[in-house]
């Protein structure tokens, strides 16, 4: 149900932005190269991949529909590997090997589109320098430290950029856009039934449209920056159970539009107090265990936080939305905040070998929102926080299915059904027009959202023919 140039995907009835994808424990807000016709993760450098769909588990939050978890590989730390390709759009290169034998090691991978010079040649005139390009580079280093500690360290940096030139040569334009993150992720083992992860988390991403036509220049920049750190245990007991528990913060930084420009010897840099800043925390506890040799248990709990803060300017609007007053918030004072406990559960019923059923019931707040204006081509979809206007999504779901494997395990089949109520669903009243000079937020709308259906799935995981 994506319109052109859409490069979200949709899970049970949710929205793009109700999908927590992740590139080793950093959010990536863009998932998408060329307006979605390539994905953002190169397989050559990704290790593993885990889809989540129904109730996912305490230990994830901030979002309604799915969880997309994705590893990078960590390099071969015994030799030196390189492989690579080269396509008729886009190429790409991987490194590996270890930076000490047997104890640390790392990863490099590149890859480059060469739309922009394929088209060159037919690009005559004024149009000369226009063009499209993408690039990403994946990066992952790891070090044991001792026999209970190990270091990982992982990075990916990724942009499109866009450029026209127009007919006449009067108008141009340079558009780029997409993700940086970095992750250090510290591993220690207490002994063999207790670990930790302690994880910090640098994510920005940027959108920037930058034009000009004879003296006149303007450029239109929005996006969102984190820092995010946390602490993740497993506890595996010699009762039968295995205990996550956990805590995470992360502190925000909106920049839901911003403008400037210039027209000869005038400059327009207006001080902006559309930018919104935000803590976000999260704090769980789960239990997967097997009360009978039949049944497998995952319950599990999370208390989840977000407080808007200052700077901030806080106004009163009439009913033909002029403003009336205003009230000031210095940095770091709490504007709104918002809370909630998250009870998640998942039920596996092994009927035989071969055959189960799985059930499961979870509730999940959503705090920072991708809000679209379906009336309009043009991109101004932004990433916004809740505020005193903007309320929290929110979101039931249950599920029941039953799952057979055929042939030997070859070949899995499944029929699930769910159902999904979520509240506070967001996007730009009918007939809004983007503007840089009034808070967005103004001119949301909100509603309630509804989904049930039934899946149907057969994967063949064996033999010269899978898929």
């Amino acid at each position: 149900s994506a319109g052109e140039g859409n490069s979200g995907f949709y899970v049970r009835g949710g929205a793009p932005d109700q999908n927590l994808v992740l590139l080793d424990d950093a959010v990536v807000y863009n998932t998408g190269h060329l307006f979605g016709f390539f994905s953002v993760f190169n397989s050559d450098a990704i290790k593993s991949t885990t889809l989540i769909k129904g109730g996912m588990p305490a230990n994830y939050g901030g979002r309604l529909s799915s969880v997309v978890d994705v590893s990078m590989k960590d390099g071969n730390a015994k030799e030196y590997h390189a492989e690579g390709g080269i396509g008729l759009i886009a190429s790409r290169l991987t490194l590996e090997g270890p930076i000490v034998k047997d104890k640390s090691s790392f990863m490099l991978s590149a890859r480059r589109t060469y739309i922009d010079l394929i088209t060159k040649p037919f690009l005559k005139g004024e149009t000369r320098g226009s063009g499209y390009y993408f690039y990403d580079l994946n990066l992952k280093a790891n070090y044991i430290i001792g026999r209970k500690d190990r270091i990982y360290l992982s990075g990916y940096f990724g942009r499109d950029v866009f450029k026209f030139n127009s007919s006449e040569g009067t108008f141009k334009a340079n558009i780029p856009w997409g993700n940086a993150t970095g992750t250090i992720r510290w591993n220690h083992q207490f002994n063999d039934k207790l670990f930790v992860n302690t994880t910090l988390v640098y994510n920005d991403y940027k959108f920037e449209f930058k034009g000009s036509q004879n003296d006149f220049n303007v450029q239109f920049n929005s996006g969102i920056r984190d820092l995010n750190g946390k602490v993740d245990f497993d506890y595996y007991t010699s009762f039968n159970h295995h205990f996550k528990f956990g805590l995470n913060y992360t502190y925000h930084m909106f920049t839901p539009s911003q403008v400037s420009g210039s027209s000869g010897d005038i400059e327009f840099d207006p001080e902006n107090a559309l930018k919104k800043y935000a803590h976000e925390a999260g704090l769980y506890l789960l239990d997967v265990f097997d009360p009978a040799p039949w049944l497998r248990v995952n319950a599990g709990i999370r208390y989840s936080y977000f407080g808007q803060v200052g700077p901030y300017t806080q106004y009163n609007i009439d009913d033909n939305g002029n403003r009336i007053d205003s009230t000031d918030f210095a940095s770091g004072r709490l504007v709104k905040s918002y809370g909630g406990l998250e009870p998640r559960l998942n039920l596996r019923f092994t009927l035989n070998p071969l055959t189960s059923i799985k059930a499961s019931v979870s509730r999940s707040y959503q705090y920072i929102h991708l809000v679209s204006n379906n009336g309009t081509t043009l991109p101004t979809d932004i990433w916004v926080p809740s505020t005193a206007l903007v309320r929290p999504q929110e979101a039931w779901q249950y599920s029941l299915g039953v799952f057979r494997n055929f042939f030997d395990n070859a070949l899995e089949t499944s029929i699930e059904v769910y159902y999904k109520d979520m509240q506070h669903q967001i996007e730009y009243r009918s007939g809004y027009t983007p503007t840089s000079f009034r808070d967005p937020e103004l001119d949301f709308v909100f509603g309630r959202g509804r989904a049930y259906g039934a899946e149907f799935f057969i994967n063949k995981t064996k033999g010269k023919f899978s898929g």
